[in-house]
C-alpha cells in the first residue's frame, strides 16, 4: 500500500459515504449503539449499516447479519466487538474493501506489551494486505462535526452538544480528545474535529493530524500526544500548518518518569526523551502546552486574526492593586511591560484626573465611575504609541453606576479597529459576561489573562522563526541498525578534524622516544594521555599527565601510562602528546543518533563537572547558526560567554562553527558516527578561536574513515 492510498483512506474516514457498525446495538448507551445515535442525530448524509446477526433493525436502520451481506463495501467501519472477534472483524473488513476501520476494542498493547502488540500486528498486517487503514485499537473514535460523521462513543457530545467551528482536536487518548472539546464548547467556541487514535497500532495521532490540518476552514489545531513514534508526520503536520497559517498547540504528556510509566499502561506508548520533544516542537513552530488549561487558554485569540508586532504589554485598570498584579504577572511569564513615550504620557495626563497614573500600568482610579468614557478616550492615544503591542483591561469590581456596556463596547471596537490583542481580567461573572458578549477573551485573574496572552504572542514569534528556517523531515540513518564501536582518541580527533572541527595540536606516539620527539616538535609544555579504544574516561585510570616540560617527565609519563593501560587489560594504542592549549572557558559538544528524532547535538558548559552540574541545550540536526547562538544564549553561563566584570567575550563565532561542523558530521550517513563527546572544547577570547582537547567517538562498522 503506497503513501497516497494510505493518506486517501484517512481523508475518506473524515467524511465517509457509508459506515458499517460491527457489533451494533439498539441500546444508545453502549459502545455499539452510541455512534449510530450520533450519525442519525447530527446530520450525517451517508449510509449507515448496522451489523448484528440477532436483529433486523437497529435504531431505525436496517441491520445486516454480517459485513458480507451489506450491498456495497462501506468506506468506513466501526469495530465494537470484544477480544479476538475484533481481530476477525478487521480481517473481514479488509477482505470486503473497507478503506478505514475504527477499532474501539481495548485490551491490546496497552495491557499486554507482548501478546497484545502481537494481536495489533496481526490486525495491521491484515488491513494493509487489503489496502485498509486502522484507527486504534482502544480508540474512542473519530468525530467530524462539519459533516456529521461522528464515529465515536463519547458521552461528551451529549453533555456538550456539538457546534461546527474552526478548531480541531487530535489525541491519542479518548478522554483528551473530548476534555478540550468540552472546555471549548463551554466558552461558546465551535469545534469541527475531535479524534482519538488510541494505541496508534497503524494510524498515529501525528499522521491523522497531518490530514486534519488540510481542512481549509481550520484556524487552530490542538494535539494530545503520549508518544511520538514517527516524527515525520508531526513535521509534516507543521509544514502543512505553516503553509495555511494554522497554529498548532500540543500537550505532550510523560514529562516525568512517573508520567512516562503511566503512558505505557494507557496507550502502549513508549516515552520520548522530554528535552528532545521540546527541541522538536520549537524547531517546527509547535507550542507545547503544560496542561489541559494551557492547551485551550488562548484559543479565542488565535481565532481573531490579530497580527501583533511584539509582546510589550500595556495594562489598564481602575484599581492600583490590579495594576501591580498585572505587572507581577507579566514579569513572571517573561512578558515585557511597554515603556510609553513621553508624548503619550502627556496626552494621557490631559485626559485622566491628576491623581491617576499615566505610566504603564495605567491606573485610571475610581474616576471611571463618574466618567464612563475614559476607556474610549485613552485607548486611541495608546494605540498610537509604537511601544504598545498588546493590552490588558482589568476590572476587579464594577456594577451599579458603571457603564459596563460602554467599557466592553469601546474595548471591542478598539481591538477590531487596531488589530492589537486585547484581553480582560474580570472576576465578576455578570461583568465578565458583558465583555464576552463583545467577543473579547475574558479571564478571572490577571495572571491567567497575561499568561494566555503571552502564550499567543510567544507562539506567533515561534512560528515566525520556524518559517524562516528551511524545514526538514527527520529520518534516522540506517547506521542505527548496526553495532557501534568506540574509536581511540587519536582516530576520534582525526575524524573530527577532517569534518572541520579545530583540534589541539597533537601526536600519537607508540614509544618513549616518539613521545620525547613529539614534545620537542610541539614546543613548550605538553599533555601526555593514554590512547586506547577500550578506555573512554582516561582520568579515572590515571592516564592523563598535564604540564610536562622536560625529557624525563615525558619519558616517565609514557612508561607509567603504558603500564597502567596494560594493568587494566585494555589495548594499548599509544599515547597522545598534545600542546597545552590556553583559553578562557571549557565548553562541550555532544552528539548522538536518536532512534526517533535522528541526529541530536548537545552544547553547553564543559569540564569535569558536566555530568554533576549539567548546563546544556539540545539541537536537532540539521540546524542553523542562529539556532546554535540561541541555544548558547539560554545557558546559565550565557552571561560569561558575553563577558562579565571586565572580562572579554568568548569566541562564540568559532565555537558555533565547531558545533555546525559536528551537526553536519552527524547527518552524513557515510561517516558512520552514532555518538560523540567533545569535552572539553577550550574557547578563547573573541578572535582567539577554540580547540577540541579530547574526544570520544562511536562509529558503526565501516565508519570513522573520514566524511
Amino acid at each position: 500500500m503506497n503513501d497516497q492510498i494510505k493518506r486517501d483512506a484517512l481523508r475518506t474516514v473524515l467524511n465517509p459515504k457509508s459506515v458499517a457498525v460491527i457489533g451494533a446495538s439498539e441500546n444508545e448507551n453502549k459502545i455499539g449503539g452510541r455512534p449510530i445515535l450520533y450519525l442519525a442525530r447530527h446530520g450525517y448524509q451517508g449510509k449507515v449499516y448496522p451489523i448484528n446477526p440477532k436483529r433486523a433493525e437497529i435504531q431505525g436502520f436496517k441491520a445486516y447479519p454480517s459485513l458480507a451481506d451489506v450491498p456495497d463495501a462501506p468506506e468506513a467501519a466501526i469495530v465494537a466487538l470484544a477480544g479476538d472477534a475484533a481481530i476477525e472483524a478487521v480481517e473481514q473488513c479488509a477482505k470486503r474493501g473497507v478503506k478505514t476501520a475504527v477499532v474501539m476494542t481495548s485490551g491490546f498493547g496497552e495491557t499486554d506489551p507482548v501478546a497484545g502488540k502481537a494481536k495489533e500486528k496481526r490486525m495491521r498486517d491484515a488491513a494493509h494486505a487489503g489496502g485498509m487503514r486502522i484507527v486504534g485499537p482502544n480508540s474512542q473514535g473519530l468525530a467530524n462535526f462539519g459533516t456529521g460523521a461522528i464515529l465515536s462513543f463519547s458521552t461528551m457530545y451529549i453533555e456538550a452538544p456539538p457546534q461546527d467551528g474552526p478548531i480541531a482536536v487530535v489525541s491519542q487518548s479518548g478522554a483528551m480528545s473530548v476534555v478540550p472539546y468540552g472546555l471549548l464548547r463551554a466558552r461558546g467556541l465551535g469545534v469541527r474535529h475531535s479524534h482519538a487514535t488510541g494505541n496508534d497500532a497503524d494510524v498515529s495521532a501525528s499522521e491523522l493530524a497531518s490530514v486534519v490540518a488540510e481542512d481549509p476552514d481550520l484556524k487552530l489545531l490542538l494535539l494530545y500526544l503520549e508518544s511520538i513514534s514517527d516524527p515525520f508526520f508531526l513535521a509534516e503536520t507543521a509544514r502543512i500548518a505553516h503553509a495555511r497559517n494554522l497554529p498548532v498547540i500540543a500537550l505532550k504528556s510523560g514529562r516525568t518518569t512517573a508520567g512516562q510509566e503511566a503512558a505505557k499502561s494507557h496507550t502502549g506508548a513508549l516515552a520520548n526523551e522530554d528535552r528532545l520533544v521540546d527541541a522538536f516542537f520549537e524547531q517546527h513552530g509547535i507550542w507545547r502546552a503544560r496542561d489541559t488549561a494551557e492547551l485551550v487558554a488562548s484559543a479565542e485569540m488565535y481565532l481573531k486574526g490579530w497580527k501583533p508586532k511584539g509582546r510589550r504589554l500595556v495594562a489598564i485598570s481602575n484599581s492600583g492593586a490590579v495594576c501591580v498584579m498585572s505587572a507581577d504577572a507579566a514579569s513572571t511569564v517573561g512578558m515585557p511591560m511597554a515603556k510609553l513615550a513621553q508624548g503619550t504620557r502627556e496626552e494621557l495626563g490631559r485626559i485622566l484626573p491628576g491623581f491617576a497614573t499615566t505610566t504603564n500600568p495605567i491606573d485610571i482610579t475610581a474616576a471611571l465611575l463618574s466618567n464612563g468614557a475614559l476607556f474610549s478616550q485613552i485607548l486611541p492615544v495608546l494605540a498610537r504609541d509604537d511601544a504598545a503591542d498588546a493590552f490588558l483591561i482589568g476590572i476587579p469590581v464594577a456594577g451599579q453606576g458603571y457603564d459596563v456596556e460602554a467599557f466592553a463596547r469601546d474595548s471591542a471596537d478598539f481591538a477590531r479597529a487596531t488589530g492589537k490583542p486585547l484581553v480582560a481580567a474580570i472576576p465578576q461573572p455578570n461583568i465578565a459576561a458583558v465583555f464576552k458578549a463583545q467577543n473579547l477573551p475574558v479571564f478571572s485573574t490577571e495572571y491567567e489573562a497575561v499568561a494566555a496572552l503571552n502564550q499567543f504572542l510567544s507562539h506567533g514569534e515561534l512560528i515566525k522563526a520556524a518559517r524562516a528556517r528551511a524545514q526538514t523531515s527527520p529520518h534516522p540513518p540506517a547506521a542505527l541498525t548496526r553495532t557501534a564501536t568506540m574509536l581511540n582518541e587519536a582516530d576520534s580527533l582525526a575524524l573530527l578534524e577532517d569534518a572541520g572541527v579545530p583540534v589541539v595540536a597533537h601526536r600519537l606516539c607508540r614509544s618513549a622516544e616518539e613521545a620525547v620527539a613529539a614534545w620537542s616538535a610541539l614546543g613548550g609544555a605538553v599533555a601526555v594521555k593514554g590512547c586506547s579504544a577500550d578506555v573512554a574516561h582516561k582520568s579515572e585510570l590515571g592516564l592523563v599527565r598535564l604540564g610536562l616540560h622536560d625529557v624525563q617527565a615525558v619519558r616517565e609519563a609514557f612508561l607509567q601510562i603504558h603500564q597502567a593501560i596494560q594493568a587494566h587489560g585494555a589495548r594499548f594504542d599509544g599515547v597522545i602528546v598534545a600542546q597545552m592549549a590556553r583559553g578562557r572557558r571549557e565548553l562541550m559538544v555532544g552528539a548522538r543518533i536518536d532512534p526517533v528524532f535522528g541526529a541530536v547535538v548537545l552544547v553547553g558548559d564543559g569540564g569535569k563537572y558536566v555530568e554533576a552540574m549539567p548546563d546544556v541545550r539540545v539541537l536537532l540536526a540539521p540546524f542553523h547558526e542562529t539556532q546554535v547562538r540561541e541555544a548558547l544564549g539560554r545557558l546559565r553561563i550565557a552571561p560569561l560567554l558575553a563577558g562579565v566584570r571586565g572580562e572579554p567575550a568568548l569566541d562564540v563565532d568559532a565555537f558555533t562553527a565547531a558545533v555546525m561542523a559536528v551537526g553536519n558530521l552527524m547527518t552524513v550517513s557515510k561517516s558512520g558516527v552514532v555518538n560523540l563527546d567533545l569535552n572539553p572544547v577550550l574557547v578563547g577570547a573573541n578572535g582567539e578561536g577554540c580547540l577540541a582537547l579530547d574526544a570520544v567517538v562511536f562509529v558503526t562498522q565501516g565508519g570513522g574513515q573520514g566524511v
